[in-house]
């Protein structure tokens, strides 16, 4: 049953303009294999060399996809993740805080600007944050399903275990997902203390659970309001209800998760933002701490694209204030 707006409390967002700053100009790439071209930034492997949990063999090389034809709107996509990394955007002046994030692409692929590179100048040079950009596995057959849980839990625990040799908070590492990258982020939410892969080393020992978490149009039903296509790449054609159950994050909800933030457009045609709603019915009946946005306009995957004068294009500014914010248990 979808649930009426007005029994959620969603948060009121002051009239305000805000300058949105331009993603920067890249050149243009081939739509063909660039293994050295994916992505400014340093460039971090999450397992030791062949011990990735459940891969055989040797990785295949990176593919990325250019499916832009403007050299300044770059579109590109990664896919073929068989040895997991993180690209990481330092801030010149950090504020002490990271964030790990996860770009979507309907676990087909994982998209590299909109939800990644272009976050950069807005939330790396002008706010400070040092962002930890996840390359995780997608479904393939024979992959345990647990894979991108297990890379997102691997990949806290890196962030944590280096971060105060990078002037950085170990317990202040928020994670960020967009679309199927939110169902990937919401599960180490929800999940963060599950079994997802056996441990390798010392770093497994750390907490995978984040500080807070930000869900921006993320994928949460596998049910009614599923995604179908990041449904069937997970589940399956015909997943039996237990498993959609089991996937579907709304029923994954626990009292001792982050804070959580929600946004989403109420004309997102991709995934419904009844997705969104859910989360928050949960997370409300749960006594877990959040917030929901609810956009009017502004469809899916707008990522750092949403029009200047949108109030959609507040969503950054939103969620970094809302990631400075104590929580209640931090509040005096």
């Amino acid at each position: 049953m979808r649930l009426p707006l007005f029994l959620l409390p969603l948060s009121l967002i002051s009239a305000m303009s805000l300058c949105v700053s331009a993603a920067a100009a890249q050149r243009a790439v081939s739509p063909v294999e660039m293994a050295a071209d994916e992505a400014p930034g340093e460039r971090i492997p999450l397992w030791p060399a062949g011990q990735v949990p459940g891969e055989q063999g040797t990785a295949r090389p990176m593919h990325v996809v250019e499916r832009s034809t403007d050299p300044a709107r770059p579109d590109r996509y990664v896919d073929q993740v068989d040895a997991p990394w993180l690209v990481v955007h330092a801030p010149a002046r950090p504020n002490g805080k990271a964030v790990l994030v996860i770009p979507g692409g309907g676990y087909q692929r994982v998209v590299i600007d909109k939800e990644g590179t272009e976050l950069v100048p807005d939330w790396v040079d002008r706010a400070g944050y040092t962002l930890f950009v996840l390359r995780y596995r997608l479904p393939q057959q024979g992959r345990d399903r647990q894979a991108a849980l297990a890379d997102a839990q691997r990949a806290l625990r890196r962030v944590r275990a280096m971060a105060s040799g990078r002037g950085l908070d170990p317990d202040d590492i928020a994670v960020m997902g967009f679309s199927a990258g939110g169902h990937v982020a919401a599960r180490l939410a929800t999940g963060f203390d599950a079994t997802a892969y056996p441990p390798r080393d010392d770093l497994d020992g750390l907490s995978a659970r984040p500080s807070r978490v930000v869900l921006v149009y993320p994928v949460i039903d596998m049910g009614t309001h599923a995604h179908n296509g990041s449904r069937q790449r997970l589940l399956g054609e015909h997943p039996d209800r237990a498993l959609q159950d089991t996937f579907s994050l709304q029923t994954q909800v626990r009292r001792d998760m982050p804070p959580t933030l929600l946004l989403h457009a109420a004309d997102d045609a991709v995934v419904s933002v009844d997705n969104s709603l859910l989360m928050a019915r949960a997370l409300a009946d749960a006594g877990v701490e959040y917030e929901l946005h609810v956009f009017a306009h502004g469809g899916h995957g707008f990522g750092m694209r949403a029009p200047v004068a949108s109030t959609t294009a507040l969503w950054p500014q939103i969620a970094q204030r809302w990631l400075q914010h104590p929580t209640r248990k931090e509040q005096p």
